[in-house]
């Protein structure tokens, strides 16, 4: 058998075994962790050492004892004078003999990174997923999900299931995860595979969209947590969480001729998620104004004083919500030429930036000049500007002026000069 395999020789044993001289063999077999076999280790320096350790030291050396804590051990000497004493090939050989194989840790790292892209590689047969797993962040995740090369391979393959299920024509959550993974609760948020499936849409995103910091912008700036993210990112694949939260408000967008209408003309409706995602309204706004504003009361106003008068008007209720997103993005699509008004104040920016810069809406009244005509209307009603300053992104004026002025104006306040715009369709 092998050197390493035999039973320790009794003198080997006397001269460096025992529990005394366990935390020293500690120390030596950790020196020799960090190298393959075949890495020649001239010298060890070693500090710190008790009484005892280098006693035994300098009898494995053929030195004097004498009072020291620190010694520098020639362990290619060690090594033949053990080998020339018959109790072991070396040094290395000898803490083998006595306290069983040291475990090369480059190597051991070598080899698990291997399992590790083994499994990765093997089970990534999605190809969204396959690219979001080139990534060093999706290594990091799914080690932290997972644990063991082994127990990634399931979650691996069970996120390309869902995966290649997507988009999803708004089928609720748990229904696709009962159907795919035999778990309603098996996409739920937090949950591995949702985590996994949740990160490679983001991945998808960033690189699929005209601007990478429209994503980037969503998940950093977006009201409500990391729950209404997860969910906006759920219902751009098609699925729906809490379908019937925060539908979309709306007044008299138009439809094409024989398409189920979104309420009575002159009356403002409601459009839930699950019905913007299973039924999509067949919307016929290509080269039309459509506008957007922040708050509910302005659809109310718009509502009672134009009715059916008012051009299409869509309202984002602040941070714009799944529903009110995926209405968005499907009245983008269909050519429609957004613009937007909000709150003059710091938050109201943040909103503006996000719905100028991610469906191509133009500001709507949102200029410096709207803003102090705001402020220095005989009527106007406006309280300090509260929190962190936000640039926004279409007028440094704006952003100037609000900061000398200092004053927040509610959309409501200049509600006269919008009703004006929503008159006249065709302005």
């Amino acid at each position: 058998p092998p050197p390493s395999s035999m039973p320790p020789d009794p003198r080997l044993q006397r001269l460096l075994g025992g529990d005394a001289l366990a935390p020293l063999r500690a120390r030596l077999r950790r020196h020799f962790a960090r190298n393959s076999p075949d890495v020649v280790i001239p010298t060890l320096r070693l500090d710190n050492l008790d009484a005892e350790a280098h006693r035994a030291l300098c009898q494995l050396t053929g030195r004097p004892v004498r009072p020291a804590r620190s010694m520098t051990l020639d362990v290619c000497a060690v090594d033949a004078a053990l080998h020339a004493a018959g109790l072991a090939q070396s040094l290395r050989d000898a803490l083998e003999r006595l306290d069983g194989p040291i475990v090369d840790k480059a190597q051991e790292r070598l080899d698990l990174q291997a399992r590790w892209n083994s499994a990765i590689a093997q089970h990534a047969d999605n190809s969204l997923l396959r690219a979001w797993c080139g990534t060093s962040p999706a290594q990091s995740l799914i080690k932290r999900l997972s644990r063991t090369p082994d127990e990634a391979a399931p979650l691996l393959s069970a996120a390309a299931r869902v995966l290649c299920a997507l988009p999803a024509q708004g089928q609720p959550r748990s229904q696709l995860a009962a159907r795919l993974l035999g778990d309603a609760h098996g996409l739920d948020a937090g949950r591995p595979v949702a985590t996994l499936v949740l990160a490679a849409l983001r991945h998808q995103e960033r690189h699929l969209s005209r601007n990478d910091s429209d994503v980037q912008q969503d998940d950093s700036q977006q009201a409500g947590g990391a729950d209404d993210r997860q969910r906006d990112v759920w219902a751009r694949a098609g699925v729906l969480v809490n379908e019937l939260a925060r539908p979309a408000l709306v007044l008299n967008l138009p439809v094409v001729a024989g398409a189920p209408t979104p309420g009575d003309p002159g009356e403002p409706a409601y459009l839930s998620l699950r019905r913007l995602l299973r039924s999509p309204p067949r919307w016929a706004v290509d080269g039309q104004r459509v506008y957007v504003c922040e708050n509910p009361n302005v659809v109310a106003i718009a509502a009672d004083q134009l009715g059916e008068r008012c051009a299409p008007l869509v309202c984002t209720d602040g941070m714009p919500a799944a529903a009110q997103r995926t209405l968005l993005e499907q009245l983008q699509h269909a050519g429609a030429q957004l613009h937007y008004h909000g709150d003059f104040d710091w938050p109201g920016i943040t909103i503006a930036n996000v719905v100028l810069g991610t469906w191509s809406a133009v500001p709507w009244r949102m200029h410096a000049r709207d803003y102090e005509a705001a402020v220095m209307a005989p009527t106007a009603q406006h309280h300090a500007l509260a929190g962190v300053v936000v640039e926004a992104d279409w007028s440094a004026a704006l952003t100037a002026a609000m900061r000398c002025h200092g004053a927040a104006i509610a959309e409501e306040a200049v509600v006269t000069e919008l009703l004006r715009d929503l008159l006249a369709k065709d302005a």
